[in-house]
């Protein structure tokens, strides 16, 4: 008898209910709708968006610094973390300089500000201001010094990621240094502790469809889609010039470790829409990080190249600062030279690093490379405010993307990139399976197989066929015994 196909109220009603990436879709379309029919009520609900990235938020420094400790002791080679390291930064340098060149072209062929003739002394230079809290961008000597810890506790009451990395090499060096004889319950504690923030972090994920709709809701709801009209061509430009990076960046991928952008994007949809809708990648951190270990990519490249990269690889801020000075300069008729180009670059090589973490850090790099230029009114800035939080899902997705293909690029030169899996895994023929879910089915499956070995028990092998294994962190470390730190050198060795 041919079984009953369900009826399609039924089918849509099954994939809301399993699918979290039809439950952020749904969200994003009623969020939208609600914020251009109600205004006042998507501002009413922002909160629901803050509320989910606060808690995401919590869970990161903790989460990185689990994932950097264990995959240093793992590894267990120092070195070879201090290489991944050193080749994180060579990409990064060269991914930003590319996307700020490429959009300097851009805004060269396009021009989007030209015909605009603003009067710089109209503008409300003191909109900036509100909008930066008076704030400035970090020296190279400021930023090199807040990257150290001055306080241990204060590092992750900040959630400062890069002093957080910093105190997890310290300790991930110093137990490789001790040795797995003088610590044996360290190691254990750390990667249970790191399970236990991968199922906070899966109670969390549950709440993201109200978060992608408050923040939604909230962004159509105060802003209006007037700033379309308005800004259409610079949009436009920022928008083409992202799509354009991230072929290069496709190509890029398929040449130095065969695996295809596409089938990325496919594989983290529910992540990338999360990060559109919430504005924020760093809502995302943890379950990308989680992801990419499932795809092959070894734990400490995972824990230093993803967080660092939050810093120092913000490829659509690149994009997004070196069209709008163009737009700046054409808008107020100043016609910038070659050098004076070169120089854009130059300024922003160096401001795009320390912009993670600071209030209105466009605005803030926008004024210092207006500075340095000389000939823009730094007022002139105040051109782009109305077009800013607009621009938010270009360079959340394009900065995202641009760390995930630094993982997979990094850890194919330092050998830590099962490619095989990786494969596999994005073109889905072993699924991503929740870490805390996975080990629950574990413990489920030893505790039938040791049910089985009971006088009585029926024999396991005549149960059915056996499921195929998914790929999980099982894969990657194994569960049942943690890997033991080497033993530390004896004391009469070194004498």
């Amino acid at each position: 008898m041919p079984q009953s196909v369900p009826s399609l109220p039924r089918r849509v009603a099954r994939t809301l209910r399993t699918s979290l990436f039809a439950q952020v879709a749904c969200a994003l379309v009623l969020g939208v709708l609600v914020g251009r029919l109600w205004p006042d009520v998507g501002t009413a609900v922002q909160p629901l968006g803050d509320g989910f990235v606060r808690l995401i938020k919590a869970m990161i420094a903790p989460l990185v610094f689990c994932v950097v400790v264990a995959g240093i002791t793992k590894a267990g080679d120092l070195k070879a973390f201090g290489r991944i390291g050193v080749k994180a930064l060579i990409w990064f340098e060269v991914a930003t300089t590319v996307a700020l060149v490429v959009g300097l072209l851009a805004g060269n062929l396009v021009s989007p500000g030209t015909g605009m003739n603003v009067d710089p002394s109209t503008l409300d230079a003191s909109a900036v201001d509100e909008k930066t809290g008076g704030g400035e961008l970090p020296s190279t000597s400021e930023f090199i010094l807040h990257s150290l810890p001055d306080s241990a506790i204060g590092a992750f009451a900040e959630n400062s990621l890069l002093q957080v990395l910093v105190l997890s090499c310290l300790v991930g060096a110093a137990l490789l240094h001790l040795g797995n004889t003088k610590v044996p319950a360290i190691l254990p504690a750390i990667e249970q502790g790191q399970e236990i923030v991968f199922a906070i972090v899966g109670f969390i994920m549950k709440l993201a469809p109200l978060a992608v709709f408050g923040a939604t809701a909230h962004l159509v709801g105060e802003y209006g889609l007037g700033a379309l009209s308005t800004y259409g061509k610079l949009i436009g430009v920022c928008y083409a010039v992202a799509l354009i990076f991230l072929v290069l960046l496709g190509v890029a991928l398929k040449v130095l470790t065969g695996l295809s952008l596409w089938k990325f994007v496919r594989y983290t949809r529910e992540e990338m829409l999360l990060a559109l809708g919430t504005a924020s990648s760093e809502a995302v951190m943890p379950r990308m990080m989680q992801k990419l270990r499932q795809a092959g990519c070894r734990d400490d490249a995972v824990g230093l190249v993803l967080p660092t990269g939050y810093s120092f690889n913000l490829d659509g801020a690149s994009i997004y600062l070196s069209v709008g000075t163009l737009f700046i300069a054409q808008a107020v008729g100043v016609d910038l030279s070659l050098g004076q180009q070169v120089t854009v670059v130059l300024v922003l090589m160096l401001t795009s690093k320390g912009m993670a973490g600071v209030p209105g850090s466009a605005f803030l790099a926008l004024s210092a490379t207006a500075s340095a230029l000389g000939v823009i009114p730094a007022g002139a800035v105040a051109l782009l405010l109305g077009v800013d939080r607009i621009m938010d899902a270009m360079r959340v997705a394009t900065n995202l993307l641009g760390n995930c293909v630094a993982v997979f690029v990094v850890s194919r030169w330092e050998g830590a990139l099962d490619t095989a899996r990786a494969k596999k895994v994005l073109s889905g023929e072993i699924a991503f399976v929740p870490e805390q879910t996975e080990q629950t089915e574990q413990a489920e499956s030893a505790d039938a197989a040791e049910s089985a070995k009971e006088p009585g028990s029926a024999d396991v092998s005549t149960a059915g066929p056996e499921r195929p294994k998914s790929l999980t962190s099982e894969a990657l470390t194994p569960a049942a015994s943690p890997s033991p730190l080497p033993d530390a050198p004896s004391s009469t060795a070194r004498e």
